[in-house]
């Protein structure tokens, strides 16, 4: 019941493709637009937009939606998804997850720990250790998030069959109890 309504939820957000195609601000992407793995939910897109979107969440910089949309597009990844799982860094969780950025640079390039000041970020000593965390993470959780979502595909996939083929078997058992005999 609840996969059922997850589904229609996300099918409510999921735009029409006539609307989008007709649109006059996309028309300039044409036919790309329509590529079936920017909008369908399989285990190769939405591991793709894992990838991409937790990588351009880790982005310090305006527009990660917009990078995050053609990092879609160019990986053919799950578009919603892919520009979803930028908002992890929100205005209230980009202070700390920022910071975990500075530390986890500092710890990377083995630097002390600079004051934050005008002057110290003005000449970089906070810039380059910030952005060396940033990179780092991004490409750390990005790897962890697709390879994460394949497993569980795969898992939950897996699952899925050999339930369904229990019940078969069970059905058929039922239906004829002499089948084990022969």
């Amino acid at each position: 019941m609840a996969k059922k309504f997850i589904q229609k939820l996300i099918h409510k957000f999921i735009p029409d493709h006539d609307v989008i195609k007709k649109h006059k601000n996309l028309q300039f992407l044409g036919d790309k637009l329509l590529e079936p793995n920017l909008w369908h939910l399989n285990r190769h897109s939405v591991a793709k937009a894992f990838a991409v979107g937790l990588f351009c969440a880790w982005i310090p910089a305006p527009g990660q939606m917009a990078i995050a949309a053609a990092g879609a597009f160019y990986f053919r990844a799950n578009l919603l998804i892919s520009v979803a799982l930028v908002w992890l860094t929100n205005p209230v969780t980009m202070p700390p997850l920022f910071y975990f950025a500075y530390r986890v640079g500092l710890t990377i390039l083995n630097l002390p720990d600079a004051s934050f000041s005008l002057d110290a970020i003005l000449s970089g000593e906070i810039l380059f250790p910030f952005l060396t965390g940033c990179l780092v993470l991004g490409i750390v959780c990005s790897t962890v998030g697709y390879f994460g979502i394949n497993y569980f595909w795969r898992y939950h996939a897996t699952k899925k069959w050999a339930t369904r083929k229990q019940t078969r078997k069970n059905k058929s058992s039922k239906k004829n109890p002499f089948r084990s005999i022969y």
